[in-house]
């Protein structure tokens, strides 16, 4: 039996325990996590041999809630877990992001780590848990992992930044900031925050280093302790003559890719020159064309890399500072309730918002319960953006992480729903990418929105950084193209408004950057941003003042929430024929908020009126002119608003003494009442006649002698009438 190893590590407001040699001990690296009473389990496993057809390596991160650990089963029909939901395919890409760099070059034995979430507290996130047990398992197991990574939340709650917060805790933060390290820097940063300064996030980042840097020791001792000896690896080589031979016939033709700034260009002449060298090597080389395309590559990146450090040029020809030319189009889309389109030099966005109503809020059904989302922006990635064929599919986990990390970006600018009540959804369909897609997203999304009269906090602008360092040089790049981001060594994107930062994402692909080029960074994009932000401006400078024709327009109406049951009626009757007559969609909240929908004036002023007749309670002293609805010997009853009736005694239909309430009234009858009298226990109401007359100021008519069928007697009965009625 394997020997458990359990390692605590203060962490937040509770311990984090890492514990291995208990459960799946044929993993070849097992660790169980456990924060307060939220627990996962990750588990490593990599494969003996490496696949000669990959160039690439095949690392898989799951992650997997199980609903068991809230106590909960899961919806739909076969009552079990399906296919990874948004929050999943999320929470996979923010554990792979920091660990895929740490492996050795050359790499290409499939591996992975399968993350499951045992127990759920509703109050401790499980991600940062999982993350640092994916990284145990990897560092304690015989896979090459070179360094360990951990993972730190930082709060900003007030002016106090708050270090792994609780889910209550992170509902009253302006910052929810993820970051991922080793114990000597920085490796991936995630954050949404609510129109932050640079140097907020920056203490941010350096409160969570230093907590990163205590859980990377115990993360290092538990290697000490129960690690197993690493497999033997050793790097591909290179074939130094064929790579001597390849270099002499392609380093000399370098310069014309270079002078070549058109990306499509760029690469038919690279393709062009590439085939010349296969055949003029094809004789001495034969079946040897794939290693001399991949060496031409080799050595185009690295002179590229050796270019844009020494002698300060891009591959495009631009400035370090340069954003490329911005093109604005505002309300393509004829039909739609907000269209815009963004163009960044070979990267183009195509957006749309559709406004719904909270019935089309999505539905989220997860460990935390089942919530409703009100804004959505989903982002599309065609192969035709790139020139390529590809097969139509659903959402990938690019299409997901980059819908996301443009949704985080917009969210803290969008109206509170008191004064938007509206369900909002975006859509980017990426027609062109060369380089920040999910940026483009962001611009182009903040355009749609202003063009739907969605009255936005502030404009959203978004930029991507990228960093190529060699030696001693650096060069930090604004508004990477995807040439710079596949040979750099930092893809940073910061989007956020004139006053401060609304998201940012950054990976590196080596160990890890120090402080001060995060300062250069974060200073440099928040110069290309203003810039951005200036051209969008010129586009469209503030949202429309309407809504779009084929938009609905939504009124919200609060009632009691006892009123609630009485608006639906029984099997929904009333609301159905509010519905019915009226032609608007209503939605009725839990809270008592009433939503109502439609594109035609009169017919919501119908429907408000309807439900506020519905709803409303009777005030005392307040006039009301009602139907009597029965007649009994102590008085009538007389309904003033739909469902609800009052007494009116029969010693306050008249001044006079009445005998008989049908010398008064009958039923269907109207009449003037006044509210006199409310019972506070059982709400009965209390009415009168004659005080409803006597605030008018109407006067008795003349006594009137009526003939008492069936009585033997005649008797004079005097009543009030309205002034009108004795003309």
């Amino acid at each position: 039996m394997t020997e458990t190893k359990r390692f605590t590590i203060p962490y937040g407001n509770s311990e984090l325990i890492l514990e291995t040699g208990r459960l799946a001990r044929q993993a070849h690296g097992a660790v169980w996590a456990q924060w307060g009473n939220t627990v996962v389990l990750a588990a490593a496993v990599v494969a003996d041999k490496a696949n000669e057809d990959n160039d690439f390596f095949p690392l898989t991160i799951d992650y997997r809630e199980k609903f068991y650990a809230s106590g909960r089963m899961p919806g739909g029909f076969f009552k079990r877990e399906g296919r990874p939901g948004t929050n999943e395919t999320l929470r996979a890409r923010l554990i792979d992001r920091p660990l895929r760099p740490l492996f050795p070059d050359g790499f290409r034995n499939e591996t992975q780590v399968y993350v499951s979430v045992l127990s759920m507290d509703q109050e401790h996130p499980a991600e940062l848990p999982a993350l640092i047990a994916s990284s145990a398992a990897l560092h304690i197991s015989k896979i090459p992992f070179l360094t360990p990574v951990a993972a730190c939340r930082v709060a900003l709650i007030g002016d106090e930044f708050v270090l792994n917060p609780t889910f209550m805790e992170m509902e009253q933060s302006s910052l929810d900031l993820v970051v991922a390290g080793t114990k000597d820097a920085i490796c991936m940063v995630e954050s949404g925050a609510k129109e932050l300064t640079e140097d907020a996030v920056l203490e941010g980042l350096r409160l969570a280093h230093d907590e990163i840097k205590r859980v990377v020791a115990v993360i290092e001792q538990m290697r000490q302790e129960c690690g197993v000896p690493k497999m033997e690896f050793t790097a591909p080589e290179v074939d130094a003559v064929l790579f001597a031979d390849v270099e002499k016939l392609f380093r000399p033709r370098l310069t014309e890719i270079h002078q070549t700034y058109d990306k499509q260009e760029r690469k038919e002449v690279q393709k062009k020159i590439e085939e010349e060298i296969q055949t003029a090597l094809a004789e001495q080389y034969p079946e040897r064309a794939d290693d001399i395309s991949k060496y031409c590559e080799k050595i185009y990146i690295a002179d590229l890399r050796r270019v844009v450090t020494r002698d300060k040029i891009r591959a495009d020809g631009r400035g370090f500072e340069e954003i490329r030319p911005i093109n604005i189009e505002i309300a393509p889309l004829p039909c739609t309730h907000g269209s815009a389109i963004f163009t960044r030099g070979q990267t183009q966005a195509l957006a749309t918002v559709t406004l719904g109503t909270p019935d089309d809020r999505q539905i989220i059904d997860d460990l935390m319960g089942v919530v409703e989302k009100a804004f959505m922006l989903h982002y599309n990635f065609p192969a035709f953006s790139v020139g390529e064929c590809g097969r139509p599919s659903g959402p990938g986990r690019r299409e997901i992480g980059h819908g996301a990390l443009a949704e985080r970006a917009l969210a803290p600018i969008l109206p509170e729903t008191e004064q938007f009540p509206y369900t909002i959804r975006i859509v980017s369909e990426v027609l062109e990418s060369n380089g920040s897609s999910s940026m483009a997203s962001v611009c182009a999304g903040t355009l749609s929105l202003m063009d739907a009269g969605v009255p936005i906090k502030s404009p959203v602008a978004g930029i991507a950084m990228g960093l190529i360092k060699e030696d001693d040089s650096l060069a930090i790049l604004s508004d990477i193209m995807g040439l710079e981001d596949h040979l750099g060594d930092m893809d940073f994107k910061v989007a956020g408004t004139a006053q401060g930062i609304t998201a940012l994402q950054m990976d590196i692909k080596t160990s890890g950057i120090d402080f001060s080029v995060f300062e250069q960074a974060l200073a440099q994009a928040k110069r290309g941003r203003q810039f951005i932000l200036s051209k969008m401006a010129e586009a469209i400078p503030a949202p429309n003042p309407d809504l779009k024709p084929f938009a609905p327009r939504i009124q919200i109406l609060h009632i009691p929430v006892d009123k609630i049951g009485e608006l639906i009626g029984p099997g929904g009757k009333v609301v159905k024929e509010i519905i019915e007559k009226t032609g608007c969609k209503i939605d009725i909240e839990d809270d008592g908020s009433v939503y109502i929908a439609s594109n035609e004036a009169a017919a919501m002023q119908m429907a408000v009126d309807m439900i506020k007749a519905r709803t409303a309670e009777a005030e005392l002293g307040q006039i009301y002119t009602g139907k009597v609805v029965r007649i009994t010997t102590f008085g009538a009853f007389v309904e003033i608003l739909p469902g609800k009736d009052g007494l009116v005694h029969i010693s306050e239909l008249d001044f006079a003494r009445v005998e008989k309430v049908e010398d008064i009234c009958r039923e269907g009858d109207t009449m003037l009442v006044k509210v006199i009298g409310i019972d506070p226990v059982n709400g009965k109401v209390k009415l009168s006649r004659k005080e409803a007359m006597k605030d008018r100021g109407e006067t008795p008519s003349k006594p009137q002698r009526q003939e008492r069928v069936g009585q033997k007697k005649k008797s004079t009965v005097y009543r009030w009438v309205p002034p009108q009625e004795e003309e």
